[in-house]
This record gives structure tokens, sequence and C-alpha cells, in this order.
């Protein structure tokens, strides 16, 4: 087991904790939580041996095989896959070993390590390789390139994969789903619930530790706290503990209270029957996660868009690629106000590609590409953050955004993305990658864009970061459309899924485990059986957009059932905030009191019974 006593740690002479003690015991699957610089990767460090505690005592098996991802990967000529295969080193060691007693013809040692080299599953290890390799997303041409060839995130995924390759004891992960896109989120993910030994691993993405994890290790203010259970039994249990402190309790119900008016905004606004019952639970469940979330230091909201046209962005027969050969062709796509798309499809099909086109960084090699008037585009991607001039600080990029602000209004809005005291005036060239991201988010959001486009946002953002960006995505009136691995952000925000894959851009028709499932059997069948379907599917939808005018009536029914939703929603906001004021209830006069709650049931009776009318309507657009 992995043995705490009382273990004090820090770096550069700041305290990161003190006087921990705990167990974590063997074949565990734990889940490190925290603030970014709270120390996890620290923790690590120790358990590597590069970092000595400064009080206390850390302990596990000598004998253990530990792996972990290399943070650098040289220039190396090896070929990916001996590059992955140097992962076991026990296994290159008998390689190396029967590559001497060959040499040497001693008979007697060649026999003994061929059978050490079928006990270790030798003759299988390149096959495994491969597995890693392709799961992580790399084609059968790529084993053989060097490793020196690929680039930055691909040298990640490699050093992914050798620390998988290791037939290790323990096994440490720290952040592996930043470079990473959903296929092979959704691969890795299945791979190490299979894994045998001892786990621990840093993420920001709650599903992931959802599927993988049986503890949490929470690291908040120099102190370790043990959870049982995944991050959302994680989340509840906390949420439990600080109800019951007063003042966070009373923040607790104004958050629920901002929360529930989303829920009942996107109750009424689905676009889909199916898809707004999923996005019904997962909203319901946010209940959990805002009363966990109390404490954030993040709070901020997208800025109103100047305008909003009718139509924002139009794709007609469009074609986009490099050089001369295009990636994605026939693209028919319009977005218009209040749409929110969320691009899914395999590695290297195209997703950021096409946000280029929209965003105007690529141009159509067919068909056309028209700007609405008055369309303000807010893109965010990962090269955006070297954008950031790294001498300068936050205030000067607000400043130097927007001149005419006054610094005091520009130093509050920075605060909700927590840039505070001496950080807002610091030079953000020593930033962290998530402090950048937060710092390119809120000069994208100050701009009031009513398109945002963004390709995997939440890149480096902390858990607390993750859910205050997307709670502002749910409040947002700006088209939206996003290319993301956290599948808690896409099921929370997007209405509409389009599938990228064959050269194509396409509705997929269903949700995120449809979508799974599809990747699933595609990795088993060459011939993707499911996007000949889902292309057949799309065939269908063309056809009915074709009869549009016969379904008129009921699209018309339902965008007036919507304006009355919303109408009686804010009714009701309204109500239950004046039937929770303590006064009303000392008023001697009760009839007021008797009034607001006969309304609030009328209103509650008016909007179940117009919520299952809009769902019918739908089912029967879908039909």
């Amino acid at each position: 087991m992995i043995l705490l006593r009382d273990l004090t740690y820090g770096r550069s002479g700041e305290p990161l904790i003190a006087g921990a003690s705990l167990q974590l015991h063997p074949g565990w699957k734990v889940g490190l939580i925290g603030a970014n610089g709270c120390g996890k990767s620290s923790f690590f460090s120790m358990l590597r041996g590069e970092l000595q505690a400064e009080a206390g005592d850390l302990e596990f098996p000598a004998r253990w095989v530990m792996a972990h991802v290399g943070q650098d990967t040289p220039a190396l000529p090896d070929a990916a896959l001996d590059f992955v295969l140097d992962g076991d080193v026990e296994l290159r060691e008998v390689e190396r070993d029967i590559a001497a007693a060959e040499a040497a013809h001693d008979g007697e040692a060649i026999g003994h390590l061929y059978g050490h080299y079928g006990e270790i599953d030798g003759y299988s290890s390149r096959a495994k390789a491969a597995s890693l390799l392709a799961g992580l997303g790399f084609s059968d041409a790529d084993f053989v390139r060097p490793v020196a060839e690929f680039s930055g995130g691909w040298r990640v995924r490699l050093n992914l994969a050798r620390a998988l390759m290791s037939r290790s004891d323990l096994l440490l992960l720290d952040e592996p789903t930043n470079h990473l896109d959903l296929d092979a989120v959704l691969w890795l993910e299945t791979w190490l619930k299979r894994y045998p030994g001892t786990l621990l691993l840093i993420s920001h993405d709650r599903d992931f530790l959802d599927a993988i994890t049986d503890h949490i290790l929470h690291f908040e203010q120099q102190k370790l706290k043990l959870y049982t259970g995944d991050y959302s039994t994680f989340e509840r249990t906390r949420a439990e503990h600080l109800a019951l402190q007063q003042s966070m309790y009373e923040k607790q119900q104004r958050e629920m209270a901002h929360l529930k008016t989303y829920i009942d905004r996107f109750r009424a606004q689905a676009t889909k029957a199916r898809q707004a019952q999923s996005r019904i639970k997962a909203l319901d469940r946010m209940q959990e996660v805002a009363a966990a979330h109390v404490d954030t230091p993040f709070s901020f909201g997208f800025r109103e868009p100047v305008s909003m046209p009718d139509t924002l962005l139009t794709l007609h027969n469009a074609a986009v690629g490099y050089g001369d050969k295009p990636l994605i062709k026939d693209i028919d796509l319009v977005l218009r106000p209040g749409e929110r798309i969320a691009l899914l499809g395999p590695n290297g099909a195209g997703k950021s590609t096409l946000i280029k086109l929209m965003a105007g960084e690529l141009t159509t090699m067919a068909g056309s590409r028209i700007e609405g008037k008055g369309l303000r585009i807010g893109y965010f991607a990962q090269h955006q953050l070297e954008a950031l001039r790294p001498e300068e600080s936050p205030l000067w990029h607000m400043s130097h955004l927007d001149p005419k602000t006054r610094e005091q209004e520009l130093r509050n809005f920075l605060g909700g993305f927590d840039f505070r005291g001496d950080m807002v005036t610091a030079p953000c060239g020593s930033f962290s990658g998530g402090e950048k991201s937060r710092l390119a988010l809120a000069l994208l959001i100050w701009q009031r864009p009513n398109l945002l486009l963004l390709d995997e946002p939440t890149n480096h953002l902390d858990l607390e970061m993750r859910e205050a960006l997307t709670l502002a995505l749910q409040e947002t009136d700006a088209t939206v459309v996003l290319v993301s691995h956290d599948r808690h952000l896409l099921r929370t925000t997007a209405d509409s899924l389009y599938l990228v894959a064959d050269e194509g851009c396409t509705l997929f028709d269903g949700d995120l485990d449809d979508y799974a499932n599809w990747l699933a059997t595609s990795r088993k069948s060459a011939t993707k059986p499911e996007t000949v379907k889902t292309k057949s599917k799309i065939k269908n939808d063309k056809s009915r957009q074709g009869n549009q005018a016969d379904l008129r009536p009921l699209t018309k029914e339902a965008e007036k059932l919507e304006k009355q939703l919303a109408l009686w929603h804010a009714e009701k906001t309204q109500l239950d905030a004046r039937l929770a004021e303590p006064e009303l209830y000392n008023d001697p006069n009760p009839s007021l009191l008797q009034q607001l709650q006969k309304r609030q049931s009328e209103l509650m009776v008016d909007i179940e019974t117009t919520e299952l009318r809009w769902l019918e309507i739908h089912e029967q657009l879908e039909a």
C-alpha cells in the first residue's frame, strides 16, 4: 500500500500539504483533485523520488514497478513502435540479454531467457504496443515513423502509450486527456478500467473521473481528505459538509436558484425531444454540482451580444482542406441565433479544420461561406494562447483591447477569472497553461461575440473553472459551436450533434452514448456501417427539409409554446423569490401570501402541461 504518516511538503519555500496521514491500498483507482498549484503534481514528484518531504513519511513497496508519462520527448530517430516498446523495461532487458547470449553461443542461457521471455508475454509485446498506438489515434503508417517527425501533441500521446506499455504496479497519470480528442479519451477510459494495478489519476474531466475512479483524494487548504466513491459521490458528500456551514449554505441557495433558472430555460428551449430528456437529467444533477462548488473563485458570464442577425453564418456546398485536397466536402450548414452545436468525429477527420473555416481562418476550396450582417465571432483555440504577449499583464491586455473602459471595471471583470491582486499586473509569460487559457477566454468574452467557436476550451482548466464556463455557456444568448473531449460540457451545452467523418459533416441522430457505440462499431468494421446508416438518415433529413411546408404549423406551435414557457418561467422565478422573503410570512393579512401561492401552483400546472405538449410536437417533428 501507499502510506502517508504526518506528511508535510512544499515547493520553493511555499507549503503545499501539512500533516497528512492516510493509506491508499493496492488496486485502488484514486482521482486526485484540487485547485491548480495545490500540490497534486508535487505529490507525484515525491512518489518518483524527485521531491523530498519536509516532515513525516511517504512509503510504498520497493518492489513495485512505477510508470508515469514523461514530460519531454526528445527528437529521437527511433520508430514510434520501438519507442513505445521501451516502456516495458524488463522486456527490453531480456531482449538485450538474449542478444548477448546468442552472440556468446550460450545455449543454456538462451533457453532460460526465452522461457522468461514467454512468461512476460514478450511474443505478444509488439501487438500490444501496436494496439496502444492505434487506440490513441495513430495509423499503421505511423508505427514506423521516427519520433522526431511527430508534433508536440502527438509526442505526448507517444509518452502516454509508453507508460501504458509498462507492466506496472503503480501508474501515475497527470492530466492524460489534455492532448486527446474524444475518441482517444473513450478508448483510454476503457483501458484504465481494466488496469490491474494501483492508479493515481490527476484529471479535471468529471466524466472521466466518474468512469474510472473508486476513491477521490481532495487537496484543499494544505490538507488531504480521502473520499470513497467516484467524483460525483465526492461532490454530493462535500456539498453536505458545506451545507452545515451557515454562510456557505446561504451562498449555496443563491447559486442553486441561479442554476434553476438555467434548468428551466433549457427545459423549454432544447431543440430535440430525445436530447431534451438527456439535457434535463444532466442539468438536474447540476444542483448537486452547484452545492459542491459554492466556494469557487470563478464567477463570470458572457456579455450580451451587440446584435444578433437572423442568420449568422452560412456554409453552402462548401469544401475545405489543405493544399489541393479537401478534407471535408459538401458542407451545408446554417448557423442561426441560439443554436448550440457540438462537432464529433474521429481524430484527423477535420473538426478543427471546420471550426477554422467558420472562423474565417481558412477559405473554401469550393462552395461558399457567407457572413450575416453584424456577425461578431469569438474564436477560441489553443493557438490563441500563443497570441498573448508574454511580457504584458492581464490588465494590459484588457486595456489594449478596450482603452476607453475604466481600469477598475476591467479589474472587476478579471477578478471573475481569478486574476486578483498582484496577478492582475504580472507578466503573463510566467503563467501556467490554465491561467493563460483563462486570460484568453476573458479577452474573448469581453468582445461580446454573437457566434462562439470553441475548440477544446477546457484544456488546462481545472474543475472549478470548467463548471464556471459551463454555466456561462448555458446563460449566453450567443450561438455556440463546440469541439471538446469533455463530455460533461458537451451534454450540458449542445442541443445538436454533427458528425465530421468520411469527408462529410452530417447531423448525428443520437446522443453521446450512441456516439460511443458508433465509435466501437467503427473500430471493429473497416466498412463502418454506422457511418452509412447515419448518411442515410441525413438524406432523410434533407428530404424532410424539402417538406417544410407540411411541418410549418407544428413548428409555429412549438415556437409559440417556447415563448409562452419563457414568460411563465420568468414569472415563476419572480414568484419563487417573493415567496422566499421571510417578512411575507409575518404579515398579519395572509391574503397576499395565499394569492402568490395559488398563482405559483397554477404556473407549475401550466408549465408542466405545456412542456408535455412541446415534447409531443418535437417527437412528431422528429418522426
